[in-house]
């Protein structure tokens, strides 16, 4: 008799876990809503329009977008004509100091440098034009002066690019 009993609430507990997890829709637990109609991505090279920053920027910046759309739709990458395009240049990759300290009555000196960077970026949803865009993504990470930029530029550009991919993903397919 207790063993139909558990029986039961593993039943129930089943159907319970099936019916949460079940696609009514367009929705997913990545948080993207992608119509049905839409199985393929094509994300053309970026290019880096400034000629400053790592030499690699514009390869490493297109193929962490490819993987983070590949890691978090359900999306088939193809080279060209995907029913999602997306293509785009870096413009920006600034170097400024930031707040201000003054060291004589005459001079004053950044407290922090910031590394900025900037990403426009073209959208195209051949099912539904009406979300297609151009937009400039951009994002920045600060670090104390004394420190030289070559020391911490691997690291901030990862960081910088981390948090630009996510923005373009979000405005893209998580309608957020």
């Amino acid at each position: 008799m207790i063993r139909i009993k558990v029986l039961g609430v593993k039943g129930i507990l089943l159907l319970i876990i099936t019916l949460l997890t079940s696609s009514c829709g367009i929705y997913s637990f990545t948080g993207t809503s992608i119509s049905p109609d839409i199985k393929t991505i094509s994300i053309q090279n970026y290019t880096n329009e400034t000629g400053l920053g790592p030499s690699r920027l514009s390869q490493n910046f297109t193929e962490k977008l490819k993987e983070y759309f590949l890691q978090n739709s359900n999306l088939k990458l193809v080279k060209s004509d995907g029913d999602i395009q997306i293509n785009g240049n870096i413009t920006g990759y600034v170097l400024a100091p930031v707040g201000a300290q003054q060291t004589t009555s005459q001079f004053q000196t950044g407290q922090a440098s910031r590394l900025t960077i900037s990403v426009k970026t073209t959208f195209q949803n051949a099912v539904d034009e009406t979300q297609n865009y151009d937009k400039t993504f951009s994002f920045y990470s600060d670090f104390t002066t004394g420190t030289n930029l070559s020391s911490v530029e691997t690291q901030k550009v990862e960081e910088i690019t981390d948090q630009i991919v996510l923005d373009i993903f979000n405005a893209s397919v998580a309608n957020w």
